[in-house]
Parts: structure tokens; C-alpha cells; sequence
């Protein structure tokens, strides 16, 4: 089948959902299936990708001082660009929205256009994260909420009150034939607050997974002898408030480890951090890495003693987890949803304060000197392979074409 896939961002551009697109495309291309990725031209210093015909690079402008991230107006030019370079493909099967504002809004009016299957995956807990990088949250999610409703206005879905974050999403459901979330606990989330089809079919939970091949090669390395050396962490994403890395490397400061830190990837803050770094002054050695090919990032996961994740209520799965358990490290776990999805394998933080992350990290700290780290769920890796997780995502597709 043909997939058509919607992004919010270009899937070369850094975030979870464009390394889960990639890999996506990839195990559906393995698999027989043609795949087209519809998403936001980049303008920012790493445009200069190979080209790739599966990319409809939409005409976009920069949204970012880094101009990583990029805007697309969902409106009847963009309807143009994407129906003018799709009509030379193969007829399209199925729509997949795996955005949350301007590729959502393209996506779901392609489908309607065409009148096609839509298939949504909701990577975005859209309240929390609106709250956490906007000034005037309630008045950005009524605005929104308006645009969506505007931009919709021709696509058929029952009427749908509100002005929260989840009357967003529950307005993409009505509108989709399948709903999908990369977490069990973020579909239970999403049934609670009525984000499900118009038939009422619940939320599927698939989650995002890890290349095979790379896996594969990390797991038939075995796993190596820990030298000798202080605790090595590893923290890993957008650098963006709702991401906590400033809180985490006060609480470094503030808990005294005497450990290597290595802060993997980029974004606005990054300047602050290292600010930040440098008046502190922390025991701790801490390295900005910058953003790393995904081989090279999975190598340093594998390397490390434990993964840091620090948001709170805003992953919808937590990806460096999940990595990191495929590949026997254990993780320092923020966000109790995904320490309870992760099963084992983390030590938990107690609350969101620096105080009680500070208390954590001595404590793993301690725990890796004294050779007791707790062990990641061995069954993980089987679990988190894209080739199973492309397989159960084709079943969804079958469904919503049905």
C-alpha cells in the first residue's frame, strides 16, 4: 500500500517523532509498502541532506532562532503544493497524521479532500506542552483551538465544543479512522478525555521503536566490562524547557556527584545551560556533546552507566528509555507514567523538585560505584523493534482502510 505520512517538522530535523518517522518509512519500505513524507521545507544549517524523492517539502517559513523548526500555513496553497506533487505517485491508501498543529491540519484536509482513511498518531500531550514553552497558555490554546476549527471547517467530523488541549485532539479523532499513541498510559490518557474516533473505537497503543539493525549490532557486542572510571550519565534531547535540563544540571550542581556527564543534542537553550554550567560550577564533569547521528547517540547510551530523563506529564512515551533498556542501561526516570510503562530497570525520582532529582543522582551514583545498578527488563528489546512495531502498525492501517 501507499502510506502518505503528515509531520508538524521534517523528518531530518531533530525530535523523537522525525527519528520514529524515519524509522518508520524505512521497515514499511522494507516490507513492500511506498512511502511519501509530507512535512515542512528546513532552513536551518542542516538542510544540506541528500534528496530523497519519498519528501514533499512544503513551502514553509523558520520558527526558531536556530531555524531548526519550520511553519507550514495549512491552506488552500499548501492543498495545491501537496495535491500537485502526489499526483504523480501511486493512488494513495492511507493517510497518516503523526503531527499535532499545521501538518495535522494538512493531513486531515488531504484525507477529506481525497476522501481517504486517516490514520492519527498523537505523539503530543498538546496542553502540557503549550503550558510549558508559552507565556499565555490558555489564551494560545483558545487560539488554536480556533484554527483548528476554522481550518476544518470543511472536513467532515461532528462539532466539537472547548478550548483546552484535549477538545484539540478529540476534534483530529473524530476525524480519523484509527487513533494511535506510542504508550499504553497516553492512550489510556487520551480514552479518559474522550480523544477516540467517531465510532468510538479506543486508542491503539503502538509504540515508537529501535532500528533492528542497529540492535542487533549493539546487542552482538555483548555487553562490555565496565571500566574503571567515575559515574557516566548520559542526558539526551531538545534542548526546551518542557525537556528540564536546566533543573537537571542545577540538580547535578546541587547533589555533588562526582561523575561525567554528557549532554547529548541542541535547541534554544543551549546557551543558557552552559551558562548556567559555568556558575555552578558542579563536581561533576559536564560535556555538551551537540546533536550526534543516531548510531553514534545509541553507542553513547550503550557506553553509559544511565540514561537522565527529567520532563514531567510531556512525553507521550519517552523514547531515551526505552533505547536505553534495549541496550541493558538503566535510566534515572522523572515522569512516573514511563517509569511504570518501563516496568523496571530505573531508579525513580520522587517529585519534581531539584531537591529530589539531586537526591536521585546521588543515589545511582552510588549505586554505579558500588557495581548494584538495577537491570532493564531483558524482554524490552524484543518489544521495541520497528520491525514489529512497523507489523502491528500495518494492522492498524488494514483497519482503518477497512
Amino acid at each position: 500500500m501507499h502510506v502518505v505520512m503528515f509531520g508538524d517538522q521534517h523528518v531530518e530535523s531533530l525530535g523523537g517523532a522525525q527519528v520514529s518517522m524515519r524509522l518508520q518509512r524505512r521497515f514499511l519500505e522494507r516490507a513492500g509498502h511506498t512511502v511519501t513524507i509530507v512535512a515542512p521545507q528546513m532552513h536551518g544549517p542542516r538542510v544540506a541532506f541528500p534528496s530523497d524523492p519519498a519528501y514533499v517539502d512544503t513551502p514553509s517559513i523558520a520558527i526558531t532562532p536556530d531555524r531548526e523548526y519550520s511553519l507550514s500555513w495549512p491552506g488552500g496553497r499548501t492543498d495545491r503544493f501537496v495535491d500537485a506533487a502526489l499526483a504523480s505517485r501511486p493512488p494513495v491508501d492511507v493517510v497518516h497524521v503523526q503531527a499535532d498543529f499545521w501538518g495535522a491540519l494538512s493531513g486531515h484536509r488531504f484525507a477529506a479532500r481525497h476522501a481517504l482513511p486517516v490514520v492519527h498518531t498523537m505523539h503530543n500531550r498538546v496542553d502540557v506542552g503549550i503550558e510549558a514553552t508559552t507565556p499565555f497558555p490558555k489564551l494560545v490554546l483558545r487560539v488554536l483551538n480556533a484554527w483548528q476549527r476554522r481550518a476544518l471547517r470543511d472536513v467532515d467530523g461532528p462539532p466539537e465544543p472547548g478550548r483546552d488541549g484535549w477538545s484539540y485532539l478529540r476534534r483530529f479523532a473524530a476525524r480519523s479512522g484509527a487513533v494511535t499513541a506510542p504508550s499504553s498510559h497516553f492512550a489510556l490518557r487520551l480514552q479518559e478525555h474522550g480523544a477516540v474516533t467517531a465510532s468510538g473505537e479506543p486508542v491503539i497503543d503502538v509504540w515508537n521503536g529501535i532500528d533492528d539493525d542497529v540492535l542487533d549490532a549493539a546487542l552482538a557486542m555483548g555487553v562490555p566490562a565496565r571500566p574503571p572510571g567515575r559515574p557516566r550519565f548520559v542526558w539526551l534531547g531538545r534542548m526546551s524547557p518542557e525537556k528540564r535540563l536546566l533543573p537537571f544540571l542545577t540538580a547535578v550542581a546541587e547533589s555533588g556527584i562526582d561523575a561525567d556527564v554528557e549532554i547529548i543534542g541542541g535547541g534554544a537553550q543551549e546557551k543558557s545551560a552552559r551558562r548556567l554550567v559555568a556558575r555552578l560550577e558542579p563536581a561533576a564533569s559536564i560535556v555538551f556533546a551537540g546533536r550526534l547521528p543516531y548510531s553514534e547517540t545509541l553507542r553513547r547510551i550503550a557506553a553509559a552507566d544511565a540514561v537522565v530523563q527529567t520532563s514531567i506529564g510531556f512525553e507521550t512515551q519517552g523514547m531515551t528509555v526505552f533505547e536505553a533498556a534495549s541496550l541493558g542501561t538503566p535510566a534515572v526516570v522523572s515522569d512516573p507514567d514511563i517509569g511504570a510503562e518501563l516496568g523496571s530497570g530505573f531508579w525513580p525520582v520522587a517529585d519534581g523538585s531539584v531537591g529530589a532529582l539531586a537526591a536521585t543522582l546521588r543515589a545511582a551514583a552510588a549505586d554505579i560505584a558500588a557495581g548494584s545498578a538495577p537491570s532493564s527488563d531483558p524482554g524490552i528489546a524484543e518489544r521495541f523493534r520497528q520491525s514489529s512495531r512497523t507489523a502491528a502498525m500495518v494492522e492498524v492501517y488494514e483497519q482503518a482502510r477497512a
